[in-house]
């Protein structure tokens, strides 16, 4: 079994992406003294230095690198080492124009950014397996070695492409996925607007087409895509572990929703040795928190509950979105905190030395422009300090309150077009259903549809237009098994093929939710509903609303207003030991707080008033102990009750009945016992 920490780090990660390369040698001195001042235990080398390693074909120079390592290692830096396959050089390019990627319209990306690449060239797979190779035949067994770095960012800014060499590759795939051109032509329903295919070779990506082309297609495409990268992963992942034994082989994920759309993160878990992730606060007004809280519940989850590490974020503005405020003081330690909190094994940047040139310059860097006089530097040394101090929580495992169902497939099958309502967003649904559950001060798994469950006592389904007969199966079983099911609208609606299921809507959930759907009856903008209770309180809707037909549910709060006005808005369904329920309008927060503070009774969680909102308790247990992390978001100090007591570690003193937070700060207390 491979590896699945890094080698020879016995501490929390804790440093950045490192590129000496934009700097002279005489830097590199200063660098690593100031790492060793900050606590830093890892760094990531070599990303996007393919050009400096492999000037001209098949010639090299290894002799900066081999310096720098050493240094490194020398100075008692861990390394996780990149092969800079993201980023091919010009000479490259020169010689394979064509493994430039080409867009839907028929255009080709040029040379001059990051990650512009045909994932299907053959020239472009082997010259990856040929520079991976060179680096693990020469530093597969070099000291400072930790971790291999495959890539960056799979995903970003291209997943896919539209070329000549795809389109026969996706041929290929669909070959070895559907068998033969009569199963292409009955998934993608082909018989619909006289697209019957007679051979494979037909086949073409799914370009522009004068109107809204074949969505089964595209979804299709979506895997295909998807697919694509994960070969070439597996492929210098298969290199670096025959030629570097005992070290593990990760990638940078981008799990947050806000991030990145292409990449079926449930697959790629499978593939890496450890889970890593970068994480970037999107300052879109939204509570910038509850996304990173919901981000790395989401890496946990597809690490399976092991431990992961937080390959990036920032240490305050970023360069890239509209406006890039700076982080307020002590946001950049919560931050860490938060992720560390929810399973990550530490917390590193992007990057260690702010950059001087290129397009990043003014994204930020743990060493700023400014140098150690800065707020910046004062707060990443106190970082440091603190994650030493967290070293116990190694190896520990977060706790999870609730799961919700997420799966990339139904995500790509609902952002096709023509549905009902574009104003129906799965993303939405999901980050409102999370943010009701944090501020219920519930710890959230994400789990597959597929997934086993019986653990949960509580399963919630923000968006799942596309479910398989086999989750809906699984679904069923769960509440007949005594789960408490909470489904909201538009979901069970297609197969895995975008196909709608035979008979009433939503399908695959029409059994475990016990009702039917004759019709949907979206919304106009600026439209709402009103719903009405007997025993709980008025709530409005907006976006959608459905006739829902009970078929063994009752009706829990119905339409008062409408063209569904007296249908079922909210219903229960009790099925074997269980509850099943559904939701078929799109409640905001406090009406969406209600009606699943309802389902949380059936399920047997028990409200949490006595925390503060935006105070954040989130508990880590391992063989080492049970820790006990509370994150204060707010500007007023806050108490957090403690079940025992227990020694606080980043202050060393002993806690005991109420917990004191100031304000924006963290505490994280080893509970006795």
């Amino acid at each position: 079994m491979p590896e699945t920490t890094p080698r020879g780090l016995t501490r929390l990660a804790f440093g950045g992406d490192y590129n000496p390369e934009q700097w002279p040698e005489d830097v590199w001195r200063e660098d690593v003294r100031l790492m060793r001042e900050a606590g830093v235990t890892m760094v990531s080398v070599g990303i996007f230095s393919w050009a400096l390693l492999e000037p001209a074909p098949g010639e090299y120079d290894f002799g900066w690198l081999d310096r720098v390592l050493d240094l490194l290692h020398e100075h008692g830096v861990r390394v996780d080492l990149g092969t800079p396959t993201a980023a091919p050089p010009a000479w490259f390019y020169r010689a394979h124009p064509e493994a430039l990627p080409v867009t839907e319209l028929g255009v080709r990306h040029e040379f001059g950014s990051r990650a512009a690449i045909c994932h299907s060239n053959a020239d472009y797979r082997a010259a990856a397996a040929h520079i991976t190779t060179r680096l693990a035949e020469r530093y597969g067994d070099h000291p400072a070695l930790a971790l291999w770095h495959v890539h960056n960012e799979y995903g970003v800014p291209v997943s896919a492409c539209y070329c000549d060499s795809c389109a026969a590759h996706f041929r290929r795939w669909l070959r070895t996925v559907h068998g033969t051109v009569d199963a292409v032509n009955e998934a993608w329903g082909t018989a619909f607007w006289g697209q019957h295919y007679t051979d494979l070779e037909q086949i073409n990506p799914p370009r522009a087409t004068p109107t809204v082309g074949n969505p089964a297609q595209a979804l299709d495409y979506r895997r295909f895509a998807d697919a694509t990268m994960r070969e070439n992963f597996v492929m210098e992942r298969d290199v670096l572990h025959r030629l570097s034994p005992g070290v593990p082989v990760t990638t940078n994920f981008m799990t947050a929703l806000s991030q990145c759309d292409s990449v079926d993160y449930w697959a790629w878990g499978r593939e890496v040795d450890l889970v890593t992730n970068d994480h970037y606060l999107i300052t879109d007004g939204r509570r910038t928190h509850v996304n990173l809280a919901m981000a790395a519940d989401l890496t946990r989850s597809v690490a399976g509950g092991a431990p992961w590490i937080l390959l990036e974020h920032s240490t305050s503005g970023v360069n890239w979105q509209p406006r890039n405020p700076a982080k307020a003081p002590g946001q950049m330690a919560r931050n860490s905190l938060a992720h560390v909190a929810r399973g990550s094994e530490g917390a590193m940047f992007f990057q260690w030395r702010q950059s001087r040139r290129g397009a990043e310059k003014f994204h930020s860097a743990m060493l700023p422009h400014g140098g150690t006089d800065t707020r910046v530097w004062r707060e990443v040394v106190e970082l440091g300090a603190h994650l030493d101090a967290l070293a116990p929580v190694r190896g520990t495992r977060t706790e999870a309150d609730v799961a919700v169902l997420w799966d990339w497939h139904s995500w790509w099958a609902q952002n096709l077009a023509w549905h009902p309502s574009e104003d129906h967003d799965a993303r939405e649904r999901a980050d409102t259903f999370y943010e009701v559950l944090y501020d219920r001060h519930l710890t959230v798994d994400f789990a597959h549809p597929e997934a086993d469950l019986s653990r949960h006592p509580l399963v919630v389904v923000p968006a799942l237009y596309l479910m398989t007969e086999a989750a809906g199966a699984n679904l069923r079983g769960y509440v007949e098994g005594g789960g408490t099911l909470f489904v909201s609208y538009f979901s069970g609606i297609v197969d895995a093929h975008d196909a709608v299921h035979a008979g009433a809507h939503p399908g695959a959930l029409r059994d475990v939710l016990g009702l039917t759907v004759e019709e949907f009856s979206p919304l106009l903008p600026g439209e709402t509903v009103r719903l009405t209770g007997p025993d709980g309180p008025d709530v409005s809707g907006d976006v959608w609303t459905e006739f829902v037909v009970p078929r063994g549910a009752e009706p829990v709060w119905s339409y008062a207003d409408g063209l569904t006005a007296g249908r079922p808005a909210v219903t229960r369904h009790r099925l074997g030991a269980g509850t099943a329920w559904y939701v078929s309008t799109r409640l905001g927060h406090e009406g969406l707080d209600a009606v699943l503070g309802r389902a949380a009774e059936d399920a047997g969680i028990a409200p949490r008033a006595e925390l503060p909102r935006d105070v954040e308790v989130v508990r880590r247990s391992g063989t080492s102990g049970t820790y006990l992390f509370a994150l204060n978001h707010t500007a007023t100090d806050a108490k957090v009750p403690l079940e025992t007591s227990g020694t606080e570690l980043l202050t060393g003193e002993r806690a005991a009945g109420r917990l004191a937070v100031p304000a924006g700060a963290v505490r994280v207390v080893r509970l006795d016992g």
